[in-house]
């Protein structure tokens, strides 16, 4: 089920990379990299201004469409943008119409692309609307505790 919402913009701290869909099918993907780098490194407790303990895996600065690079960043909302950490980036989330869809329940690492998949396949009907490519995130809180056994919210900017 998709539902279709007009979300305030928000402000995003983490760490980012570009990449693209096709790197990320291979063994040359940066996000899972990011992940890991993410939590060895506790970087989720290093922003400061949190707005609270959620994780936002933020697609921005689309080349295109979903075959194009983007930039991945992988952190938190904050409050204000008065302190970013060194390494780190700060990412105005534009206001607008999402489609916020939720993944089924298991695990992160099947149910995200499995998630992502069906985005893609989805029609503009199925959504609400057309892409904009201008931001996308997921969010990570507490139904995602459990990395074996959760679901995430993707919310996908429509035009």
């Amino acid at each position: 089920m998709v539902q279709t919402t007009t979300e305030p913009e928000i402000l995003v701290v983490g760490i980012s990379q570009r990449t693209n869909n096709a790197a990320e099918a291979g063994a040359a993907g940066v996000i899972p990299k990011a992940w890991a780098r993410f939590m060895k490194e506790g970087l989720l407790q290093k922003i400061p201004n949190r707005v609270d303990g959620s994780v936002i895996a933020l697609y921005t600065d689309y080349a295109g469409d979903k075959d194009g690079d983007y930039m991945f960043l992988l952190g938190a909302r904050v409050e204000n943008a008065s302190q970013v950490p060194a390494g780190m980036v700060l990412k105005h989330v534009p206001d607008g119409k999402y489609a916020t869809i939720l993944s089924e329940r298991g695990a992160v690492s099947a149910v995200v692309p499995a998630a992502w998949k069906r985005i893609w396949s989805m029609s503009r009907e199925d959504l609400g609307g057309e892409r904009a490519y201008k931001a996308d995130y997921e969010v990570y809180d507490q139904r995602s505790a459990d990395p074996q056994n959760a679901q995430v919210e993707i919310r996908v900017g429509l035009k």
